[in-house]
């Protein structure tokens, strides 16, 4: 009877533990920056990773280095239309004019063709780009990838292009203020 306690409390215990870390937010100790639910994550206080990927716009593509001298907020997302995601969007669409004060720029990322975006941004009457990255290749390069999709995680990009802030715990309905209050520290 005294193996089978010991059996039961080291299960029970194992349980409890790997709860706790699935309940944790995503950017706490308790969740390795290295496996983040979807990569290893690019060092803060570092060049942000390079981008070019076509826009909903259907106009070419949009790269990193054409916001030299400006703030971006690159957010990445699993799917178009999805409430969560549709959340997300309309939430930095109602901010967008708090972001443009602080020379912000946003950009969302998601594995969804160019007319998909095109559809949302129409849908939503979005008035940011939105890039079609469908191979998850720039996902991936932020850690931010799980086949085959995005993952919901957001990353603060200064004027010289320098990573000053992730978020991995996104929470559509408040994560635009999270990142306005956010932004505002590192500018001052």
């Amino acid at each position: 009877m005294t193996l089978r306690r010991t059996l039961l409390v080291l299960c029970l215990s194992t349980v409890l533990t790997l709860t706790s870390m699935l309940a944790a937010p995503f950017n706490s100790p308790l969740m390795p920056v290295a496996h983040a639910l979807g990569g290893t994550q690019p060092a803060i206080d570092q060049p942000a990773p390079s981008f070019s990927l076509p826009t909903n716009s259907g106009d070419g593509e949009i790269a990193l280095s054409d916001y030299v001298g400006e703030w971006v907020v690159l957010y990445f997302y699993p799917r178009d239309f999805t409430s969560g995601c549709t959340l997300e969007a309309q939430r930095f669409q109602r901010d967008l004019q708090e972001y443009k004060t602080r020379n912000t720029e946003i950009i969302g990322v998601s594995a969804d063709d160019v007319a998909s975006h095109a559809e949302f941004c129409e849908s939503e009457a979005l008035e940011f780009p939105l890039l079609s990255d469908t191979d998850g290749a720039v996902s991936k390069a932020y850690g931010s990838w799980i086949k085959p999709m995005s993952r919901r995680h957001t990353y603060l990009i200064d004027p010289e292009g320098i990573l000053r802030e992730r978020f991995l715990g996104v929470r559509p309905a408040i994560h635009s203020q999270e990142v306005l209050a956010r932004l505002d520290e590192l500018q001052s």
